[in-house]
């Protein structure tokens, strides 16, 4: 019988098999936006376009509502009123309302 080699074996150099572990391990999942990011975004825009100014209102100050009971229910309500405006920008072409932007608001309806 063959006598085991005390002498440690060499590590070949290269990449750590943890990062290659890791990199197997992350998934490519998409998280749903957020609801108050996206009521942020959609305020940004409404103010940007100068657009419905009792929605701007509206978003504003349940934004404000949310951020002190989290109770998303006033920013859902907004949320749905902006879609239907978005929706409607969106296909007279107006700049600055992209098809992405309104499929966000409708994830964070959704989600």
């Amino acid at each position: 019988m063959a006598k085991a080699s005390s002498t440690p074996a060499t590590k070949v150099e290269g990449k750590p098999a943890s990062k290659a572990a890791a990199k197997k391990v992350t998934s490519k999942v998409k998280a749903s936006p957020d609801i108050e990011s996206v009521s942020m975004a959609v305020l940004e825009k409404l103010i940007a376009l100068k657009l419905d100014l009792q929605l701007q209102a509206d978003i504003e100050w349940c934004l404000g509502s949310y951020s002190h009971d989290k109770n998303p229910v006033g920013l859902i309500d907004s949320l749905k009123r902006a879609f239907q405006v978005f929706k409607v920008e969106l296909t007279k072409k107006t700049k600055g309302v992209t098809a992405k932007f309104v499929t966000d608001i409708e994830e964070a309806l959704k989600g």
